[in-house]
């Protein structure tokens, strides 16, 4: 009777979980690495909403795009997290990605977002990050990159496979215009590497391969919070900031739907805010606790954001592509 009773309860035990919905979710490699944001959202989701929550990481937020694409209906992903704006409307093109309805109008954003699919969760500005105690001639513009001692280095990412690396040529452009494609040829010398994701540029960068490595305004505070350091810094330019805006979506072909649009609602709570900030090292787009605030308050922050329009970048994200790799090429 004690080894049926036994058999009774492990069998409810067994069967419980079985019918336990798994949410999956693609994303890039450092939001699901073990000091990034994945560990304690999925600890505050599944304690909230009795089901798996299930991160997925690949290189970049473009490659997870392209796995899923790969993958088709096949795909395990219910939620594609991590693109910015500059690629979102790329993905839309797909057509894997259904419309949500959520209310995102009165976010915590410095520019007016509406889309109809893509959901913002996070934002920044892209800097070139620096070590005080190593560089003391600090340039302020790009103007004085190319300017600068011909054994200074950068490193980059490729804007084939990152977001930030695309984000990059959008700032040059933007400030350069038609002139891009020349200021490029006379930054490349100054280029130690083009690595594929944002991981491999700032490693590089921390074991001091590299003099400035192109990362956000926000990086600092890692630095500030986790290592009670503040010799790493974000130039100021004078030419301004290039923004991103980080967003997720909901793939049709999700058999968890009703979950996956609870987990977008959930992107826009103060649990997920206060997670945000010190894991992934960006504001969050809702307010976040006020112990919070003050590392941050103490951050370069830009007067506004330079946005190119995400139609604008799907129409000519490949010329402007072709263009840097024919100019840093020569």
């Amino acid at each position: 009777m004690r080894i049926l009773f036994l058999i009774t309860i492990l069998s409810i035990f067994l069967i419980a979980n079985e019918i336990k919905p798994t949410l999956t979710i693609y994303t890039y490699d450092s939001f699901t690495s073990p000091w990034g944001p994945a560990p304690k959202i999925k600890q505050a989701f599944e304690k909230d909403n009795n089901c798996t929550l299930k991160f997925i990481g690949i290189s970049s937020s473009i490659g997870a795009l392209r796995k899923i694409q790969l993958e088709g209906k096949k795909t395990k992903a219910d939620i594609l997290l991590g693109l910015d704006t500059s690629i979102a409307e790329v993905a839309k093109d797909t057509n894997l990605f259904i419309e949500h309805t959520l209310n995102i109008t009165n976010l915590n954003l410095p520019i007016k977002y509406e889309d109809n699919i893509f959901v913002p969760f996070d934002y920044s500005y892209f800097a070139f990050v620096y070590n005080e105690n190593n560089l003391k001639n600090i340039p302020h513009s790009f103007e004085d990159l190319i300017n600068m001692p011909k054994n200074f280095k950068i490193v980059i990412q490729d804007p084939r496979s990152s977001t930030a690396g695309l984000g990059l040529l959008l700032w040059i452009k933007s400030i350069y215009g038609e002139n891009a494609s020349n200021y490029w040829k006379q930054l490349s010398p100054y280029i130690l590497t083009i690595t594929k994701g944002w991981s491999e540029s700032y490693g590089l960068f921390l074991k001091g391969e590299a003099d400035m490595v192109l990362s956000y305004t926000t990086s600092p505070a890692y630095h500030i919070i986790e290592e009670n350091l503040t010799n790493i810094k974000a130039s100021s330019f004078k030419n301004g900031h290039y923004g991103q805006i980080e967003v997720a979506a909901i793939l049709k072909s999700s058999k968890q739907k009703v979950l996956a649009k609870k987990f977008l609602s959930f992107m826009h709570t103060k649990t997920f805010a206060d997670i945000i900030p010190t894991s992934n090292w960006v504001y969050p787009v809702t307010n976040i606790s006020n112990e919070l605030k003050n590392p941050f308050k103490n951050l370069y922050k830009p007067s506004h954001m330079i946005l190119t329009n995400g139609k604008i970048v799907q129409q000519n994200r490949k010329d402007i592509i072709n263009e840097w790799l024919n100019a840093i090429q020569k």
